[in-house]
């Protein structure tokens, strides 16, 4: 596997993003997230995009990282956000999402990020066990669904 940096707009992102959108409706039933996102979110220094590429060179993994300060949504100043964690289903249980997560994390911390967040939800208990598994611990909602019931939201101090 490679995992190598690609602007959030590049075909491959767009097509995994379309792929994540699909699963979080097919799990929640709500038309995927709405959380309005832009390329420049997720350029460096202030944000990185991230795919893995399987031996075929096809994409099967993604997340990101976006800076976030403190505002109104509840974000602290230091923070980086996670966003867009997924690996296609053929080739979960690889370690994939704990590789790009590593990555991020690394990245966020040299931008001088003080804090990784990530909201999740109840229906991706799999998520929710990458994270804790991870050091990630309940925090303070945040976030566009910070007032919904099944929204949790983690951190972690880098």
């Amino acid at each position: 596997m490679h995992i190598r940096p690609v602007p959030f707009d590049h075909p491959d992102a767009v097509k995994l993003n379309d792929e994540v959108q699909a699963e979080y409706d097919l799990r929640y039933g709500d038309g995927g997230d709405m959380t309005p996102l832009d390329p420049a979110m997720f350029a460096p220094p202030g944000g990185l995009y991230l795919i893995a590429y399987d031996e075929r060179d096809r994409p099967v993994a993604t997340g990101g990282w976006r800076t976030q300060d403190a505002n109104d949504e509840g974000y602290e100043n230091g923070d980086a956000e996670l966003k867009r964690m997924f690996v296609v289903a053929e080739a979960r249980g690889r370690g994939l999402a704990r590789r790009i997560l590593a990555r991020l994390e690394d990245d966020a911390r040299a931008a001088g990020r003080t804090r990784m967040v990530l909201e999740t939800g109840t229906k991706q208990p799999e998520a929710i066990a990458l994270y804790t598994s991870s050091g990630y611990a309940p925090c303070a909602k945040f976030g566009l669904y910070r007032d919904y019931e099944d929204s949790r939201c983690y951190a972690k101090p880098l």
